[in-house]
């Protein structure tokens, strides 16, 4: 199984929560991509973000808590996703060139309260979702 690695990026806005997510074709998801040799997944998801956003400004206020993604197909097999979870006071979101494609890998990003994520977000992310928002609000996170 291939291990992705990424962050689930909040930051407050009006005194909500809002979460970083990005639109790659149809698919919206989290800052993330497969972790490399040698690499430990928490600097995955770190280089991640820095390389697919450009968000710097990452303070890892709950720790290095982690929660990972029931099993999806990927372009490259079965994967798995773990996620961290990162406060940032950064609102504007740069994508940069991948190499690889000549382009950037995604085509749009928004900041969503929990609940606007969870009616946009796949079925394989709304655990994900839920467990950020239980740690960011405290255990009063209700789901949609």
């Amino acid at each position: 199984m291939i291990l992705s690695s990424g962050m689930v990026i909040v930051r407050r806005e009006n005194d909500a929560w809002k979460y970083l997510v990005l639109r790659a074709y149809k698919n919206w998801d989290f800052p993330k991509g497969v972790v490399e040799a040698l690499e430990e997944p928490l600097e995955t998801a770190l280089r991640e973000v820095k390389e697919e956003t450009g968000i710097t400004d990452l303070r890892l206020r709950w720790g290095s808590v982690f929660m990972e993604s029931a099993p999806y197909k990927g372009s490259k097999g079965i994967k798995t996703a773990r996620y961290y979870l990162a406060e940032t006071t950064e609102s504007q979101v740069v994508f940069s060139i991948n190499p690889e494609i000549g382009m950037p890998e995604h085509h749009e990003y928004r900041w969503l309260t929990s609940e606007e994520l969870l009616n946009l977000a796949s079925p394989r992310l709304k655990s994900v979702i839920e467990w950020a928002g239980k740690l960011v609000n405290g255990n009063d996170f209700q789901s949609a």
